[in-house]
């Protein structure tokens, strides 16, 4: 059984590895865990969508439009900890 702990440490190397590979704005700066997406202008409005519809592809996961806000999208580790919240939310 695949522990929490694990299922976010996983995301978040698959996110990064698409986030670098796919969206980033400038391939020189690698991306990282803590890396601000936003301030350093190295993701876009449009890679943000492109983020939520591959953790939808990927893990099933629906982010409500409610919870596309800058406080969850800043980083990579941000976003995972918000995949996190949202699977162990009730259904």
């Amino acid at each position: 059984m695949t522990t929490s702990t694990e299922g976010a440490a996983t995301l978040q190397r698959d996110l990064l590895a698409f986030v670098n590979g796919q969206l980033s704005l400038d391939s020189s700066v690698p991306i990282l865990g803590d890396t601000d997406l936003l301030l350093t202008g190295l993701i876009d409005s449009m890679g943000a969508f492109e983020i939520v519809a591959w953790i939808r592809h990927t893990t099933g996961v629906d982010i409500d439009p409610i919870h596309i806000v800058i406080e969850n999208f800043r980083t990579v580790e941000r976003i995972v900890a918000l995949v996190d919240r949202l699977r162990s939310e009730p259904h």
